[in-house]
This record gives C-alpha cells, structure tokens and sequence, in this order.
C-alpha cells in the first residue's frame, strides 16, 4: 500500500515537471518526485538510499525554487497536449506495471516507468535550460531508483548517485536556451524570398 501512495506521489511530481514552465513549479515537481522516490526505497529497507535521494532531490528543487525570476507557471496557455500526456502515460504505465509485470513491486515499477517516459518527453520538448535541468534531475533520480528494483541491486549506490546527479545538474547555469535561435541578420545581400 505505502509502494502505491509513493507511486502516485511520484506520478503527480512528473506530472507537475511537465506542466511547468515556471521555476516554482519545476521546484514542487522535483520535491513530489523525490519525496516519491525517497519513500519508494524507504519501502525496500535502504534508509541511507532514500537519504542521499532525498537530499539530492532537495537540494535541486531548493535550487529551483530560490531563483530571483522564480514564478509558478502551472498549465500555461498551450498546454493541453501536456496534459493529455501526462494522463495518458499514467494509464500506460499503470496497464504495463499492472498487467505485464507479473509480482510484486508493481508500484516501484509504474513509478520507473512514468518518469522516464514523462522526463524524456520534457527534456526532448522543451527549449528552456532550467526546465531541461530539471527534467535532467528527474531521470536521474527515476534511473536510480530503478537500479534499486533489480534482485542483485547494488544497495545504496544507485540512489546515491541519484540524489549526487540531480544536485549537480540544477547547479549548473539556469539561464538561456538549449536551443538556440537564428542568429539575427544584418539583412544585406539578403533576398527576400516571400511569395508575391
């Protein structure tokens, strides 16, 4: 029961990365997800794994939340097709978890599954850097804690590196563009190319 909270915890931390274009929200994105994860390796007896997760997700959510420019920006106009993803891959990965993986632990599994799924769509559309750190910081912490759910796990290590991986990324510079635009034309020689 605590594994399917903690899944759902997680899945609405996603959710909320996705939805987000504001560094406020990426910040109460990234601390559902880590609070998530925290608890997910509370729940398979890594005390110490689901400290370093969850200091590592703090510190990035503290990192996002305390920008000069910080603001919410939850749902901006345009994102209904986030949206729709977001329910969407809950419902995949709910039937995945549920019905392809026999056994128990389907909760950690739909967690894994999810944040891949959502972080990799986010950092793939996404052209601003704080929103791809952020998103950056969530694989990180989803692929550590899906190293914690092999039977020969490493122990803590992966949950580890996790929580050393999303510190570090949101302590980068947050300012800019991942991808940048045209670089402006001084219009001489320049032909102009429009239909008449």
């Amino acid at each position: 029961m605590v594994e399917t909270v903690a899944a759902g915890i997680v899945w609405l931390g996603a959710s909320v990365l996705v939805l987000a274009d504001g560094r406020r929200g990426l910040a109460l994105g990234l601390a559902l997800v880590t609070a998530g994860f925290s608890l997910i390796a509370l729940t398979n007896g890594l005390p110490a794994g689901a400290a370093a997760v969850a200091a590592g997700g703090g510190i990035a959510a503290w990192q996002c939340w305390r920008s000069p420019s910080a603001r919410w920006g939850i749902m901006p106009p345009g994102s209904t097709p986030r949206l729709v993803l977001c329910i969407g891959s809950g419902l995949f990965g709910l039937w995945v978890a549920a019905a392809l993986m026999i056994g128990p632990g389907a909760g950690p599994r739909f967690a894994v599954l999810v944040v891949l799924g959502l972080m990799g769509a986010r950092v793939l559309s996404s052209s601003e850097l704080h929103v791809v750190l952020a998103g950056i910081a969530g694989l990180a912490l989803a692929l550590g804690a899906g190293a914690g759910l092999e039977v020969t796990s490493a122990g803590i290590v992966p949950d580890v590196a996790a929580g050393l991986i999303a510190a570090g990324v949101m302590a980068l510079p947050r300012a800019g563009h991942v991808h940048p635009g045209p670089a402006p034309s001084s219009g001489v020689g320049e032909s102009d190319n429009r239909a008449i």
